[in-house]
């Protein structure tokens, strides 16, 4: 392990038996070999270029806001461009991000500098390639309202892609598809608007959230996409699971397409919750509810039907 860890060093720094608790909102997961934190987008391809070569697992983690890692430990390498591939800058009402860049930040920059169009994204704990990958939205608005183009980074090859090619739709893109192209900027449209106006509707929102959600606990937001024309969350109620909870994991008084870590949770508890939500749902109402968290690091298991405590 010594001998890896000096050669991931030389792309840049190098964190050794890391937690996916420290790296994610849900507060859950197991261990992991290594976290490496790219210098710069041309050290990220060279790091690739040596994972693959060497056929050494990896991931290319964000906030890790949409996530439900296992509770198994992870042989592999998470690279985070957090740390380091996190600056931005204005060219007249565009504003260029790279793809590590905490969206909140440049929502609250944006409004500092007179420009709409990110107020949505002033309470989504996620990088900017987070929430492209996933074109993640609030309020009805999302990334497909304010990307321009996407530098990507495609085998060897740095290149632009256009809106259009992004194939943005509900909670999805063309990088669901595409795994191996790697976000790596962001280029965003946005509108001149006093910021008066700006940080009043941000406020607005941050207040509606604070009332409507439990920001108070660990959790990955929304657990479920809102089937055509209907509110996940409202499903859930109407199948009786409000409250529900298992283990250290419950599906939230407060919101419950949101699944809560209460106390110390394993992700085996939330699975738990996620699979008996997507029976119950079915049962009851006739429809099949799709997740909007990510699973990652599972292997198939038997999953035990919760009861409520």
């Amino acid at each position: 392990m010594g001998q890896l860890t000096e050669q991931l060093e030389i792309y840049g720094q190098v964190e050794v038996g890391s937690s996916f608790k420290d790296m994610t909102t849900f507060r859950i997961g197991g261990r992991v070999d290594f976290v490496s934190y790219p210098r710069n987008m041309f050290t990220l391809s060279q790091l690739i270029g040596f994972l693959k070569k060497n056929e050494i697992p990896y991931k290319i983690l964000g906030k890790g806001s949409n996530l439900l890692c296992s509770d198994d430990d992870y042989h592999g390498v998470i690279i985070r461009l957090d740390r380091t591939m996190n600056h931005w800058y204005f060219d007249n009402n565009k504003l260029i991000a790279e793809a590590g860049s905490s969206i909140i930040a440049l929502s609250v920059f944006a409004a500092r500098n007179g420009l709409s169009g990110l107020e949505w994204a002033s309470g989504i704990p996620a990088t900017v390639g987070g929430c492209v990958f996933n074109n993640a939205g609030a309020y009805k608005s999302s990334m497909i309202d304010n990307v321009s183009r996407v530098l990507i980074l495609d085998d060897d090859s740095f290149r632009w892609i256009s809106n259009e090619q992004c194939e943005f739709a509900y909670r999805t893109s063309v990088f669901h598809h595409n795994r191996d192209w790697i976000i790596l900027a962001v280029e965003l449209d946005l509108t001149a608007k006093d910021e008066s106006e700006i940080r009043q509707m941000m406020d607005e929102r941050k207040k509606r959230r604070l009332e409507s959600q439990p920001l108070e606990f660990p959790s990955a937001g929304s657990i479920f996409r809102n089937p055509d024309s209907q509110n996940a969350w409202s499903l859930i109620d109407e199948a009786g699971l409000r409250g529900l909870s298992y283990g250290g994991a419950q599906i939230s008084v407060k919101h419950c397409n949101f699944i809560i870590n209460l106390q110390d949770a394993s992700a085996q508890d939330v699975k738990s919750l996620i699979d008996l939500t997507v029976t119950k749902v079915r049962e009851k109402c006739g429809i099949t509810l799709l997740t909007e968290v990510e699973m990652f690091n599972w292997s198939p298991m038997k999953i035990p039907h919760p009861s409520k405590r």
